[in-house]
């Protein structure tokens, strides 16, 4: 049986249909993070980050958004695609935002460090940390160091927030730390006036620290006065200690352990009992000192973290 052939009076619908696709994926792009305006506000548009259109538009076939378009219009279009984007990661999110503010300013009109970060505030995780650095003079023992917002990461090993106080960094208690991790950085940023993110793997007070971290120089057509730093914390190990090498056994059991097995799935894969498995653990404990398994597997991995040692950036 021959298909009727096309209503004559739906070939301009589609065709506008795909005009009006044509035009929104030019102009436009359906990314909008969640603290923006409603993306359903067709008054908003222009807000909308054009660049980040063409990993949304990678993710559908042209039929596929063509297809919405016609059903739902161009608000909801948006929505629709909104709701099936993923989230960008709190410190990417803060990152952006805090770039885009940064891209606004103008070096002719230098402005102060609260109108890049103002906005990012309620953003900031309990694992983020914001500080402002004051540049004042040439002598970086001289620059203050002043946290807007601390971070609520918690430690054993020292307080993080009274370390990372007000104060100069001449006055800082781990000047190793500095003169390694912060210093040649802030330098870096202050002469370029440009902006840096990098994932920092370094030492405070002999301690592996790993962690994110941006640091925004002010604009200006002479010198920067101030550079926002703002971190997020990965890891804080403990120092670690020579425990001498491990026997061919303890080597499967530590191997193992750290990808994750349980005592039952070492046993079986090694082809020993769960109760061998379960006493070369707990002299294993015994050795490192640790509490319990968690505690051991935290502190194998900061022992073969620390044969590792340096700044790392990525």
């Amino acid at each position: 049986m021959v298909p009727p052939a096309p209503s004559a009076s739906r070939s301009p619908d589609l065709s506008a249909c795909r005009q009006r696709i044509t035009r929104v994926r030019r102009r436009t792009a359906i990314y909008r993070s969640p603290e923006d305006s409603d993306p359903t506000d067709a008054a908003s548009v222009s807000n909308i980050t054009i660049e980040r259109w063409g990993n949304a538009a990678a993710m559908f076939p042209p039929y596929c958004l063509l297809l919405l378009f016609a059903l739902f219009g161009y608000s909801h279009f948006q929505s629709c695609v909104l709701v099936i984007m993923p989230r960008e990661a709190p410190f990417t999110a803060v990152s952006r935002k805090m770039l885009d503010a940064w891209i606004e300013t103008d070096p002719a009109c230098p402005v102060e460090p609260e109108k890049i970060y103002g906005s990012i505030l309620s953003m900031l995780s309990i694992k983020m940390r914001l500080t402002v650095f004051r540049i004042e003079g040439n002598d970086p023992q001289n620059w203050k160091m002043t946290p807007i917002r601390h971070s609520g990461f918690t430690t054993s090993l020292f307080d993080v927030n009274k370390v990372f106080e007000d104060q100069r960094i001449g006055n800082f208690r781990d000047q190793a730390y500095m003169a390694e991790a912060v210093i040649p950085r802030l330098k870096q940023v202050i002469e370029n006036q440009q902006p840096s993110i990098e994932l920092v793997k370094t030492k405070l007070f002999g301690i592996n620290l790993g962690y994110d971290r941006i640091l925004i120089p002010q604009k200006s057509a002479g010198r920067a006065q101030w550079v926002i730093s703002s971190s997020y914390a990965r890891f804080l190990l403990d120092t670690p200690k020579n425990y001498g090498k491990f026997d061919v056994g303890d080597e499967a059991v530590v191997q193992l352990l750290l990808e994750g097995c349980t005592a039952k799935e070492i046993a079986a894969q090694l082809g020993l009992s769960h109760r061998t498995i379960e006493h070369r653990l707990e002299k294993l404990k015994e050795r490192f000192g640790a509490r319990n398994t968690v505690h051991l597997v935290v502190m194998l991995l900061g022992n073969h973290v620390g044969h590792d040692t340096g700044t790392t950036v990525n």
